[in-house]
């Protein structure tokens, strides 16, 4: 059986040809009205978390600004950002927002650097250094000269992250502060807690010395079990709280040093 062609008739072709002209010349005179307009120049610009202005996009056509290109722009000044969003409020509004990093802990250098959940270096600003957030030490001769605003690949990073993250998710922490990492030897790796507020007020009358509080040593393999056996021996030494002088956890059975027994 021979098929049949289907031959679109000429005047059809014709008719949509100038139909799809018509269209495309409507939508470009539109588009020319709108980028031309003076009801649509810039007058605002409303900026959060942030000190810039933008001065330089106010009376500029909202429709001719290229937001994707300024928002990279000013992500790139930022270090402190996650992201930058540039958003257009017809007829004449823009509104710029600056997702800053949560820092989770600071990081001693040659000044103090944050670090976000991701890893991301960047500078604290002053709400960020009044919380009181961990403190990693160990790292000055691993990272030479950071720069804020990048993540460094580096496996005492991940270390620090880990403990923070297990900390934070252990109930049997709540009330404890997680007060300095220490990162300077892998291998013998840990951190200080202090003891719940309560605790520590009970315990003012007796002579201390340093941080009210006890060291843990992890080393740098299998943070989450260590961590969850970590939290059983705090609930169970409960009572010897305030003794306590270290845990170490880096052997097959956990060893607790308690500061009156020699």
């Amino acid at each position: 059986m021979r098929k049949q062609k289907f031959n679109l008739p000429i005047k059809i072709i014709s008719f949509l040809a100038i139909i799809s002209l018509v269209f495309s010349f409507i939508l470009g005179y539109i588009w020319k009205v709108l980028t031309t307009a003076d009801f649509f120049a810039v007058k605002m610009v409303y900026v959060r978390n942030s000190d810039n202005q933008f001065e330089y996009l106010k009376d500029r056509n909202i429709f001719s600004l290229n937001l994707s290109n300024e928002a990279w722009k000013a992500f790139l000044r930022c270090s402190d950002c996650r992201k930058v969003r540039f958003a257009r409020i017809l007829p004449n509004c823009i509104v710029v927002d600056f997702l800053k990093r949560k820092p989770v802990a600071r990081v001693k250098f040659y000044k103090n650097f944050a670090i976000d959940e991701q890893g991301v270096l960047f500078l604290p600003n002053a709400a960020a250094e009044e919380l009181e957030l961990p403190v990693i030490y160990g790292l000055e001769t691993k990272i030479f000269a950071p720069k804020p605003g990048i993540s460094y690949k580096r496996s005492e990073l991940g270390l620090a992250l880990s403990i923070i993250n297990e900390f934070k998710a252990n109930k049997a922490f709540a009330g404890f502060t997680l007060k300095r990492i220490d990162l300077a030897s892998p291998g013998s790796a840990g951190f200080f807690m202090l003891l719940p507020r309560q605790i520590a007020n009970y315990t003012l009358a007796i002579p201390q010395t340093g941080w009210l509080g006890f060291e843990v040593r992890t080393g740098a393999n299998n943070i989450r079990q260590k961590m969850m056996i970590l939290g059983g021996l705090v609930i169970q030494e409960r009572k010897e709280w305030a003794n306590i002088k270290y845990i170490d956890l880096r052997f097959k059975e956990p060893l607790i040093k308690l500061n009156n027994v020699k």
